[in-house]
């Protein structure tokens, strides 16, 4: 059985060398510009990344609503849920172990990341206190309510 050699580049195109990177121009030109080269330390030749896309400084600003409020929360997109529940504690006072967040109708846990679920720019994301939570403060506080003139401590 015998394999055929298949040729990665056509014959007509150019390969132009310079220190880091090297451009391959010719019919690769035509369809998008020039390919930007590098060489990794291992020795190996690979297409350069564009810079703007990979490089972690950028910020996306989520739109999270709760029941009567809205707030606009700039982040990383390659943060966690559990880190965006910590700037929301600092804006909506409720501790993050309190909160659930909801993204596309399902509950996000802590540890998953924004950019993996495919939080994107003025997304919105709902933020709901947990009903559990809730409950056990209430029965802890304990609410007075007045009937009359007597007073009766009402469990909820």
């Amino acid at each position: 059985m015998k394999l055929r050699c298949k040729k990665l580049f056509r014959s007509n195109s150019k390969v132009v060398a310079s220190s880091n990177a090297t451009a391959v121009t010719g019919s690769d030109a035509k369809l998008g510009g020039e390919i930007k080269w590098e060489l990794r330390p291992g020795g190996m030749l690979v297409q350069k990344r564009e810079c703007a896309e990979n490089d972690g400084d950028s910020i996306i600003t989520l739109r999270v609503s709760t029941v009567t409020q809205c707030h606009h929360i700039s982040i990383q997109p390659t943060s966690s849920f559990g880190e965006l529940k910590m700037i929301l504690a600092m804006v909506t006072g409720l501790e993050p172990k309190e909160q659930r967040l909801l993204y596309k109708g399902k509950e996000r846990e802590d540890c998953e990341y924004l950019h993996m679920v495919g939080v994107k720019d003025k997304d919105k994301v709902l933020l709901f206190e947990d009903p559990a939570i809730k409950e056990r403060k209430q029965a802890t506080s304990g609410h007075v309510q007045v009937i009359g003139s007597t007073y009766h401590t009402i469990c909820v």
